[in-house]
């Protein structure tokens, strides 16, 4: 990481910080880790001059993305013991979701679940090159590898993250989706079946202390019969609010005002293909609150 003189610092870190945030979130999948990862590279930004950066935002990419993968090392082990399934902390805006953030694909739950099965070195290169447009000589410099081996293992990864393209329209799918919990309500087993794709997966996110499905449910009949069931286990002073978690349709359940299950439904075409459902209390401590990252 080159230090000469830069024309104009400024102060770039305030400037950076979502993108900083946003790339860190990407790869740990979790905001409070994100955030201690962007404060790690606050801290180690302060000890130098930032005048003497030639490329202020360069350096603070391969900061940033160095930090998370120590972190993602040294966390590794509190990983592989995780009870159930894993998913990201959900990014949930009560708002309805607009065109700016159905583009933000690589934040949808999917997404990030499947790039959190590669190897983090793998997922750094994926993300800087084809998220964040970052030249392929300073992800080499960054990660440690030669550039020919960094584009290799972005032509690896891509084909292990490649989405099925599906034309994002918000307001057919909260149609669709409200149609499924219309029919979950009322315990309708054929009309939540209607609306399910014939590969549906329901996957569930409880962690240690939450009730929820350890191995992902598959076909629509049994998703059906476990969103229904689930939905009559509910009591009390319960409600559901529509919203947008990770740029997809989703829904927040809440009991007694305490939020209790964030969901997203990812749909295709006509149909849902999958959900997710995020239970650990650990995960929604930031449910409604805004998270300034890109």
């Amino acid at each position: 990481m080159s230090t000469e003189t830069a024309t104009e610092p400024g102060d770039v870190f305030e400037q950076e910080r979502p993108r900083l945030i946003g790339l860190a979130y990407r790869m740990l999948g979790t905001v409070s880790d994100a955030e201690d990862v962007v404060q790690d590279a606050w801290l180690r930004w302060h000890a130098v001059d930032p005048g003497q950066l030639v490329r202020p935002e360069a350096w603070l990419t391969t900061v940033t993305t160095r930090i998370a993968l120590d972190h993602i090392r040294s966390t590794r082990r509190r990983r592989e013991t995780y009870v159930g399934s894993w998913l990201p902390e959900p990014l949930v805006s009560m708002d309805r979701p607009d065109d700016a953030v159905v583009l933000a694909d690589s934040l949808r739950l999917g997404f990030l679940a499947v790039l959190d099965q590669l190897k983090p070195v793998d997922r750094a290169v994926f993300l800087l090159a084809d998220v964040f447009c970052v030249p392929f000589a300073d992800i080499a410099d960054t990660v440690g590898k030669s550039e020919s081996a960094c584009r290799q293992i972005a032509s690896r990864a891509r084909r292990r993250v490649r989405q099925p393209s599906v034309d994002r329209n918000p307001g057919s799918e909260r149609t669709i989706v409200d149609a499924l919990m219309t029919a979950v309500a009322a315990g309708d087993i054929d009309a939540v079946v209607a609306t399910l794709a014939p590969d549906v997966v329901c996957i569930a996110d409880g962690g240690a202390n939450r009730r929820a499905a350890r191995r992902p449910v598959v076909g629509p009949q049994r998703v059906a019969r476990l969103l229904v069931n689930l939905a009559s286990r509910y009591t009390g002073q319960i409600a559901v609010d529509q919203a947008t978690v990770n740029a997809e349709v989703g829904a927040v359940i809440t009991i007694a005002g305490v939020v209790d299950l964030v969901t997203a439904f990812e749909v295709h075409g006509d149909r849902i293909a999958a959900i997710r459902m995020i239970r650990n209390p650990d995960k929604l401590l930031r449910v409604g609150s805004p998270v300034p990252l890109r």
